[in-house]
Protein backbone atom coordinates (compact mmCIF):
# COMPACT_ATOMS: atom_id res chain seq x y z
CA UNK A 1 0.00 0.00 0.00
CA UNK A 2 2.87 2.37 0.79
CA UNK A 3 4.33 1.75 -2.65
CA UNK A 4 1.07 2.90 -4.21
CA UNK A 5 1.01 6.05 -2.09
CA UNK A 6 4.61 7.23 -2.49
CA UNK A 7 4.34 8.54 -6.07
CA UNK A 8 1.32 10.59 -5.06
CA UNK A 9 3.12 12.01 -2.03
CA UNK A 10 6.20 12.84 -4.09
CA UNK A 11 4.09 14.46 -6.79
CA UNK A 12 2.28 16.54 -4.17
CA UNK A 13 5.61 17.72 -2.74
CA UNK A 14 6.77 18.78 -6.21
CA UNK A 15 3.56 20.73 -6.78
CA UNK A 16 3.96 22.52 -3.45
CA UNK A 17 7.57 23.45 -4.23
CA UNK A 18 6.56 24.91 -7.59
CA UNK A 19 3.70 26.83 -6.01
CA UNK A 20 5.97 28.40 -3.39
CA UNK A 21 8.52 29.23 -6.09
CA UNK A 22 5.99 31.60 -7.65
CA UNK A 23 4.97 33.12 -4.32
CA UNK A 24 6.77 33.59 -1.00
CA UNK A 25 4.02 31.87 1.02
CA UNK A 26 2.10 28.63 0.49
CA UNK A 27 -1.62 29.42 0.59
CA UNK A 28 -4.76 27.65 -0.58
CA UNK A 29 -5.54 28.06 -4.27
CA UNK A 30 -7.98 30.98 -3.92
CA UNK A 31 -5.80 33.06 -1.63
CA UNK A 32 -2.68 32.20 -3.63
CA UNK A 33 -4.33 33.56 -6.77
CA UNK A 34 -5.29 36.70 -4.85
CA UNK A 35 -1.73 37.19 -3.59
CA UNK A 36 -0.32 36.70 -7.09
CA UNK A 37 -2.51 39.59 -8.29
CA UNK A 38 -1.40 42.03 -5.58
CA UNK A 39 2.27 41.15 -5.04
CA UNK A 40 4.69 43.54 -6.74
CA UNK A 41 2.23 45.11 -9.18
CA UNK A 42 5.02 47.56 -10.07
CA UNK A 43 7.10 44.72 -11.53
CA UNK A 44 10.21 45.48 -9.49
CA UNK A 45 11.16 41.81 -9.06
CA UNK A 46 11.52 40.95 -12.78
CA UNK A 47 13.24 44.27 -13.50
CA UNK A 48 15.77 43.56 -10.76
CA UNK A 49 16.44 40.06 -12.09
CA UNK A 50 17.07 41.52 -15.52
CA UNK A 51 19.36 44.20 -14.12
CA UNK A 52 21.42 41.64 -12.23
CA UNK A 53 21.42 38.93 -14.90
CA UNK A 54 20.67 40.14 -17.43
CA UNK A 55 18.08 37.63 -18.66
CA UNK A 56 17.09 39.02 -22.08
CA UNK A 57 18.05 36.73 -24.98
CA UNK A 58 19.74 34.34 -22.55
CA UNK A 59 19.18 30.76 -21.37
CA UNK A 60 17.64 30.97 -17.90
CA UNK A 61 16.97 28.10 -15.49
CA UNK A 62 14.18 28.66 -12.96
CA UNK A 63 14.53 26.30 -9.98
CA UNK A 64 11.31 24.70 -8.67
CA UNK A 65 9.45 26.98 -11.05
CA UNK A 66 6.06 26.63 -12.66
CA UNK A 67 4.67 28.03 -15.88
CA UNK A 68 3.09 30.79 -13.80
CA UNK A 69 3.78 34.45 -13.24
CA UNK A 70 7.56 34.36 -12.66
CA UNK A 71 8.32 32.33 -15.78
CA UNK A 72 5.97 34.54 -17.78
CA UNK A 73 7.69 37.70 -16.56
CA UNK A 74 11.11 36.34 -17.48
CA UNK A 75 9.92 35.31 -20.95
CA UNK A 76 8.45 38.77 -21.47
CA UNK A 77 11.95 40.11 -20.83
CA UNK A 78 13.27 37.86 -23.60
CA UNK A 79 14.60 34.95 -21.51
CA UNK A 80 14.61 31.40 -22.84
CA UNK A 81 13.24 29.71 -19.71
CA UNK A 82 13.84 26.13 -18.59
CA UNK A 83 11.95 24.93 -15.50
CA UNK A 84 13.78 22.45 -13.26
CA UNK A 85 13.39 20.85 -9.85
CA UNK A 86 15.90 21.11 -7.02
CA UNK A 87 17.24 17.58 -6.73
CA UNK A 88 20.13 18.10 -4.32
CA UNK A 89 23.29 16.31 -5.34
CA UNK A 90 21.51 14.96 -8.44
CA UNK A 91 21.52 18.46 -9.91
CA UNK A 92 18.90 19.92 -12.21
CA UNK A 93 18.77 17.30 -14.95
CA UNK A 94 20.12 19.68 -17.62
CA UNK A 95 23.32 19.43 -19.68
CA UNK A 96 26.47 20.90 -18.19
CA UNK A 97 27.21 24.50 -19.18
CA UNK A 98 23.75 24.96 -20.72
CA UNK A 99 22.56 28.14 -18.97
CA UNK A 100 23.61 31.74 -18.58
CA UNK A 101 21.51 32.47 -15.49
CA UNK A 102 19.98 30.36 -12.71
CA UNK A 103 17.06 31.94 -10.82
CA UNK A 104 15.72 30.57 -7.54
CA UNK A 105 12.72 32.17 -5.85
CA UNK A 106 11.90 31.45 -2.19
CA UNK A 107 11.64 27.64 -2.23
CA UNK A 108 15.24 26.70 -3.12
CA UNK A 109 18.67 27.84 -1.94
CA UNK A 110 17.49 28.29 1.60
CA UNK A 111 21.00 28.49 2.90
CA UNK A 112 22.37 27.69 0.34
CA UNK A 113 23.59 24.08 0.58
CA UNK A 114 26.90 22.94 -1.00
CA UNK A 115 25.14 20.45 -3.30
CA UNK A 116 22.94 23.24 -4.65
CA UNK A 117 25.98 25.37 -5.47
CA UNK A 118 27.63 22.38 -7.14
CA UNK A 119 24.53 21.89 -9.30
CA UNK A 120 24.63 25.55 -10.31
CA UNK A 121 28.29 25.39 -11.25
CA UNK A 122 27.64 22.39 -13.48
CA UNK A 123 24.66 24.03 -15.20
CA UNK A 124 26.16 27.47 -15.81
CA UNK A 125 28.41 28.59 -18.61
CA UNK A 126 31.55 30.55 -17.73
CA UNK A 127 30.67 33.84 -16.02
CA UNK A 128 27.12 32.58 -15.46
CA UNK A 129 24.97 34.19 -12.80
CA UNK A 130 23.01 32.79 -9.84
CA UNK A 131 20.16 35.00 -8.59
CA UNK A 132 18.41 33.93 -5.37
CA UNK A 133 15.23 35.72 -4.28
CA UNK A 134 14.35 35.48 -0.58
CA UNK A 135 12.45 37.61 1.90
CA UNK A 136 14.44 40.35 3.64
CA UNK A 137 12.03 41.47 6.36
CA UNK A 138 12.00 44.86 8.10
CA UNK A 139 8.51 45.33 6.61
CA UNK A 140 4.78 44.84 7.18
CA UNK A 141 4.77 41.25 5.88
CA UNK A 142 7.40 40.13 8.38
CA UNK A 143 5.13 41.28 11.20
CA UNK A 144 2.64 38.64 10.06
CA UNK A 145 5.09 35.80 9.57
CA UNK A 146 7.11 36.11 12.78
CA UNK A 147 10.80 35.38 13.33
CA UNK A 148 12.50 33.73 10.35
CA UNK A 149 16.18 33.30 9.38
CA UNK A 150 15.56 35.33 6.20
CA UNK A 151 14.90 38.38 8.35
CA UNK A 152 18.27 38.46 10.09
CA UNK A 153 20.88 35.71 9.92
CA UNK A 154 20.81 35.31 6.14
CA UNK A 155 21.65 38.95 5.42
CA UNK A 156 24.53 39.26 7.90
CA UNK A 157 28.08 39.61 6.59
CA UNK A 158 28.95 36.26 8.15
CA UNK A 159 25.69 34.66 7.02
CA UNK A 160 25.29 31.80 4.53
CA UNK A 161 25.03 34.09 1.50
CA UNK A 162 27.28 37.10 2.07
CA UNK A 163 29.80 34.87 3.82
CA UNK A 164 29.95 32.67 0.71
CA UNK A 165 30.76 35.36 -1.83
CA UNK A 166 27.26 36.56 -2.70
CA UNK A 167 26.30 40.20 -2.89
CA UNK A 168 22.84 41.47 -1.99
CA UNK A 169 20.35 43.87 -3.52
CA UNK A 170 17.32 44.81 -1.44
CA UNK A 171 14.15 45.62 -3.37
CA UNK A 172 11.31 47.50 -1.69
CA UNK A 173 8.08 46.00 -2.99
CA UNK A 174 4.43 46.03 -1.88
CA UNK A 175 1.33 43.92 -1.64
CA UNK A 176 -1.10 46.41 -3.21
CA UNK A 177 -4.84 45.84 -2.72
CA UNK A 178 -7.83 47.63 -4.21
CA UNK A 179 -9.02 48.87 -0.82
CA UNK A 180 -8.17 48.69 2.86
CA UNK A 181 -11.22 46.47 3.38
CA UNK A 182 -9.96 44.01 0.75
CA UNK A 183 -6.53 43.97 2.39
CA UNK A 184 -7.94 43.36 5.87
CA UNK A 185 -10.19 40.53 4.68
CA UNK A 186 -7.37 38.82 2.81
CA UNK A 187 -4.92 39.12 5.71
CA UNK A 188 -7.33 37.76 8.31
CA UNK A 189 -8.54 34.88 6.12
CA UNK A 190 -4.99 33.94 5.10
CA UNK A 191 -3.06 34.43 8.35
CA UNK A 192 -5.56 34.51 11.19
CA UNK A 193 -4.90 36.71 14.21
CA UNK A 194 -1.48 38.05 13.07
CA UNK A 195 -3.05 39.09 9.78
CA UNK A 196 -5.99 40.71 11.54
CA UNK A 197 -3.66 42.73 13.77
CA UNK A 198 -1.62 44.04 10.85
CA UNK A 199 -4.76 44.74 8.83
CA UNK A 200 -6.32 46.74 11.66
CA UNK A 201 -3.34 49.09 11.65
CA UNK A 202 -3.41 49.79 7.91
CA UNK A 203 -3.96 53.39 6.82
CA UNK A 204 -3.62 52.63 3.09
CA UNK A 205 -4.38 49.53 1.03
CA UNK A 206 -0.87 48.12 0.79
CA UNK A 207 1.76 46.31 2.84
CA UNK A 208 5.46 47.00 2.59
CA UNK A 209 7.34 43.92 1.41
CA UNK A 210 11.13 43.82 1.08
CA UNK A 211 12.97 41.11 -0.78
CA UNK A 212 16.67 40.33 -1.02
CA UNK A 213 18.22 39.19 -4.28
CA UNK A 214 21.48 37.42 -3.47
CA UNK A 215 23.65 37.33 -6.59
CA UNK A 216 26.93 35.75 -7.54
CA UNK A 217 28.95 35.08 -10.68
CA UNK A 218 30.58 31.70 -11.20
CA UNK A 219 33.68 31.27 -13.33
CA UNK A 220 34.92 34.72 -12.41
CA UNK A 221 35.40 36.86 -9.33
CA UNK A 222 32.11 37.34 -7.44
CA UNK A 223 30.12 40.29 -8.80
Amino acid sequence: MNEDREPTIAATARILRRHVADLPIDLDAGHAEHLARVLDVEGKIPRTLDALGPVGDRDVIVVDGSSGVRARQLRELGARVTLVEANGAAGFGVPDASADVVVALWSAFRGPEPEEIAAVKRALRPDGRLLVVQDYGRDDVSRIRGDRPEYGAWSRRDGPFLGAGFKIRVVHCYWTFGSIEEARTFLEESFGEPGREVGTGLTRPRLSYNIAVYHRTFGADPA
